[in-house]
C-alpha cells in the first residue's frame, strides 16, 4: 500500500497520483514521464505539489479537469478543481473507504464503499466489515474523461 491513487488529467498530459499512507497529491507531465532523455532520479524535479488532500487512494478525473477522490479519514468524496481548490462534495458516516471511482455517461460518480480498514488484520483478527457491501454513486454534472486521443 504505497503509491496507489492515480488519475489522468482530461487532456492527457498530467499524471496525478497519492501514496496512499499519505494525505497528499502530486503531478507529474506525462511529457517528462516519456521523454528518454530524463534521467529517472531527475524526475523528482518534475513533480509537482498539490497539497493535502485527504487519505485514499480513489481517485477518477472527470471530462472538465477535475478530480473526485476519496477521504476515508472524513467519510468523505473531494472534488479537486484544476485550479488546485479542493471541497467534500460528500460526507457521510456510510462512505466507509471509498475506492474504486468511475465516471458513467449519465453523469454519475460510482464509489465503491470497500471497508479495508475493518479488515480483520486491522483489529486483531476480528473483521469489523459490514455486508452488504456498497457501491455508491451521486450526479456530478460531468463526463467521464476521455481515454482517446
Amino acid at each position: 500500500m504505497a503509491s496507489d491513487g492515480i488519475a489522468i488529467s482530461s487532456d492527457g498530459k498530467i499524471l496525478f497520483y497519492c501514496p496512499l499512507t499519505s494525505r497528499d497529491l502530486y503531478s507529474i507531465s506525462t511529457e517528462a514521464l516519456r521523454d528518454r532523455t530524463i534521467p529517472d532520479m531527475d524526475l523528482l524535479y518534475q513533480v509537482e505539489y498539490w497539497g493535502e488532500k485527504g487519505t485514499s487512494d480513489g481517485m477518477i478525473t472527470g471530462a472538465k479537469g477535475s478530480i473526485y477522490d476519496g477521504d476515508y479519514e472524513n467519510n468523505s468524496i473531494r472534488k479537486i478543481l484544476p485550479n488546485g481548490i479542493m471541497e467534500t462534495i460528500a460526507h457521510d458516516p456510510r462512505i466507509l473507504w471509498p475506492d474504486t471511482f468511475s465516471i458513467g455517461p449519465d453523469q454519475y460518480l460510482y464509489v465503491i464503499v470497500n471497508q479495508l480498514h475493518r479488515q480483520a488484520k486491522f483489529h486483531y483478527g476480528k473483521d469489523l466489515r459490514q455486508k452488504p457491501y456498497s457501491l455508491l454513486r451521486m450526479k456530478i454534472d460531468e463526463f467521464p474523461a476521455s481515454t482517446f486521443s
